[in-house]
């Protein structure tokens, strides 16, 4: 099974901006994708409710392809974005909840309005996470992760970008932090091919799931990246793991 951990959407697709779900199953089809972990793409400050609801009703259209998972951002107000949280996990029985502190500009280990909302997440159980690039390192910084990983050792974080997403590139900070904190799985999306190899050679293939980054990179395109990127580096079964594995596994598909 081959899992996309990193897909957007979003319901202004007709006006130019994003993509649709039925866009998304098309690009999913034409690369051999079984499923995507799929969040929002809206204007990052505006739009997030509707964005949330558009991601609920593709996954109810497709069920067995996409994987929808929420979005808070706690500039809207702590108890705001608490909403979103308990909306995301119990309304919408989404897999987890993303914050996104380059987008939506806020430190994420900030303790007045993100560690209150990252405590709601961690108590509905679900996974945590978190845009770690360096399109807004100080706000996303792998090392931020870490403090929230040692904080919060019962919930799964999935750290997207794994330090990518431009310069300077974050990644020896992400794969050494991820080594720190066993609870942290890093999403290889935007990020060089070399990255990923030594992520997965680092910390093994259990702790690196591929990603697209859809609709910012092509997802056919990333996918065939990988499977040459992972032809004689590792085994069939660990391939497996990075692939898709790894998500169905701190899903619980």
């Amino acid at each position: 099974m081959i899992i996309d951990a990193d897909v957007h959407i979003s319901p202004l697709f007709e006006s130019g901006y994003g993509i649709s779900a039925e866009e998304l199953i098309r690009r999913m089809d034409r690369a051999g994708v079984d499923k995507a972990l799929t969040w929002l793409q809206p204007p990052y400050l505006r739009h997030i409710d509707d964005s949330n609801e558009y991601v609920y009703k593709a996954s109810k259209r497709y069920p067995d392809r996409i994987l929808g998972f929420g979005w808070a951002d706690p500039n809207l107000g702590v108890e705001r974005a608490k909403d979103m949280v308990k909306r995301c996990v119990y309304e919408y029985g989404f897999y987890g909840v993303k914050l996104n502190g380059a987008q939506n500009s806020f430190y994420i280990d900030d303790p007045r309005i993100s560690i209150p909302v990252i405590e709601e997440i961690a108590r509905t159980g679900k996974v945590l996470a978190f845009h770690v690039g360096a399109d807004a390192y100080e706000h996303t910084h792998p090392f931020r992760v870490g403090k929230i990983a040692r904080m919060f050792p019962e919930v799964k974080i999935l750290m997207v970008h794994m330090g990518g997403a431009g310069l300077p590139d974050l990644s020896d900070s992400a794969i050494e932090i991820a080594g720190e904190h066993p609870n942290i799985t890093l999403v290889g999306s935007s990020i060089k091919d070399l990255a990923i190899l030594k992520a997965i050679k680092s910390l093994g293939a259990s702790r690196v799931c591929f990603g697209s980054d859809t609709p910012f990179a092509l997802m056919h395109v990333e996918l065939a990246k990988y499977k040459v990127l992972l032809e004689g580096e590792v085994s069939e079964e660990e391939k497996a793991l990075i692939m898709g594995g790894n998500i169905k596994r701190l899903f619980g598909l």
